[in-house]
């Protein structure tokens, strides 16, 4: 069953502007998304990073929204002219109103509340304006600052998965954590 088209949104936070991302973003997303800390971490980014292929991830997200079937979004600076910082998504399941999350930052941008910030926007906007019941996330076990930007967004470890995924032909454990909107919507006192 199809979806309704997706008009991506820009979310505007303190420091930040989550925005669709554009053609023009290909060479940053490039640059930084190639880095191989940020591939090393990721189930989908490869290392080295082809010419050509944040073209095709660009225009392949754009389609995924007009199906109804993510919401992918630049996070850029509101100052610094905008300045690409990584990217986050929600990866839509409408049968169960439920949404993976998922994210990068580019390693100049490590360590300064960006991802966390971009996250609780993301989180909002899904609870919010899409109607989800469960927002979930994973990162591999040897990537605890991912963990961490899930606890400080309110998620709620849910279980270890053991070889769940296999990155460049090693097996890897990933811990699983979610938030549900009557949560979300406590811990707002709403």
């Amino acid at each position: 069953m199809t979806q309704p088209p997706l008009s991506l949104p820009t979310l505007t936070t303190r420091r930040l502007v989550l925005r669709p991302f554009q053609l023009a973003d290909a060479a940053d997303v490039q640059r930084l998304a190639g880095d191989w800390a940020i591939a090393d971490t990721t189930l989908h980014i490869p290392h080295p990073y082809p010419n050509g292929a944040a073209e095709e991830w660009i225009l392949r997200y754009r389609r995924d929204a007009d199906l109804g079937g993510s919401v992918t979004l630049a996070i850029t600076m509101r100052a610094k002219n905008g300045a690409l910082v990584g990217a986050i998504s929600l990866d839509l399941d409408r049968r169960y109103d439920r949404a993976e999350m998922g994210y990068w930052i580019g390693r100049p941008y490590w360590g300064q509340g960006f991802c966390t910030e971009a996250a609780l926007a993301l989180v909002r906007y899904g609870f919010e304006q899409l109607g989800l019941n469960r927002i979930y996330a994973f990162h591999f076990t040897r990537n605890p600052a991912s963990g961490r930007v899930m606890q400080k967004i309110g998620m709620q470890y849910e279980g270890t998965l053991r070889q769940h995924i296999k990155k460049w032909d090693r097996y890897e454990d990933v811990k699983v954590y979610g938030i549900l909107r009557g949560e979300w919507n406590r811990e707002r006192g709403v």
